[in-house]
C-alpha cells in the first residue's frame, strides 16, 4: 500500500476499532463498506481507492441495490460478467438454467402464467 492509500486508510480503520461494533451489521453489500475500502485502496492506490470508495458509499442508502459487489479486478469472473451485462441490478449474477424438461402432464395449476 503506498503512504498515501495508507494515510486515506487511517480514517477507515479507526471507523472499524471505534464505530462498527456500536453500529452493528447491517450492511446491504457483500463485501461490507469498510472493507471495500481497505480493498480498493490496497489494489487501486490512493486515488482510483478514494474514488471506488465514495462510489460505493453513495451506492449505499435505503432505495439502492444490494449484494456482491465486489472491488473491480478482485473478481474477474464477476468482472467479466458485469461487463457482458450479465448480473442483476443487486450484483448477484443470473440463475443458471437447468436441463430442459418437456411440458409437464395434468392440469395446470395456474391458468395462463406458463409455470405448469
Amino acid at each position: 500500500m503506498t503512504p498515501l492509500a495508507y494515510f486515506f486508510s487511517l480514517p477507515v480503520r479507526a471507523y472499524r476499532l471505534i464505530f462498527s461494533p456500536w453500529v452493528g451489521h447491517n450492511c446491504r453489500f457483500q463485501p461490507t463498506c469498510s472493507a471495500y475500502s481497505l480493498e480498493a485502496l490496497e489494489r487501486h492506490g490512493a486515488i482510483k481507492g478514494v474514488w471506488l470508495t465514495l462510489r460505493r458509499l453513495g451506492r449505499c442508502h435505503p432505495l439502492g441495490s444490494s449484494g456482491y459487489d465486489p472491488v473491480p479486478g478482485a473478481d474477474p469472473e464477476h468482472d467479466r460478467a458485469k461487463r457482458a451485462g450479465k448480473t442483476r441490478p443487486n450484483g448477484d449474477a443470473p440463475p443458471k438454467e437447468g436441463p430442459k424438461t418437456g411440458p409437464q402432464t395434468g392440469p395446470k395449476k395456474h391458468k395462463g402464467c406458463g409455470c405448469c
